[in-house]
């Protein structure tokens, strides 16, 4: 699917981070983290933020593709369990569970090039219609 104008792609942030969107659709996505120096904490392994980061946008993204909207979807609650140290190339997944008239409820995981498992999220979204600025 080629993403189009307000995609999880476009975030400033997700571009700072570099993380590349292979796949959004049907309530999944497919995502990627080339893990470079400033990713890595003081041991040489993916930061936590970082691998909570590429969890949070794989999760976003399958809700967007849900909803068919991916701007100003918020996360509400997100649960990460970090299982081993990320290294290499990071690949994430993630799916919708469950919506409910207000919330999405998604699961996802990373893995590293060998196929181990780093981490596996779970989180709950909303949609909302207009965030405002705080000054």
């Amino acid at each position: 699917m080629t993403l189009s104008i307000h995609t999880p792609a476009e975030s400033p942030f997700t571009k700072a981070l570099g993380i590349q969107f292979l796949r959004t659709e049907n309530g999944e996505s497919e995502v990627t983290l080339a893990l470079k120096a400033q990713h890595m904490n003081t041991l040489d392994i993916a930061h936590g933020g970082v691998i909570m980061s590429v969890l949070d946008c794989a999760l976003v993204a399958a809700a967007g593709s849900a909803l068919g909207c991916y701007s100003n979807i918020v996360t509400v609650e997100l649960k990460i369990n970090f299982m081993q140290p990320g290294q290499g190339c990071l690949h994430a997944w993630g799916r919708v569970l469950h919506r409910s008239a207000t919330l999405i409820y998604c699961e996802g995981e990373i893995r590293d090039q060998q196929k181990g498992l780093i981490a596996k999220a779970l989180g709950t979204f909303k949609h909302v219609r207009k965030i405002r600025a705080v000054h």
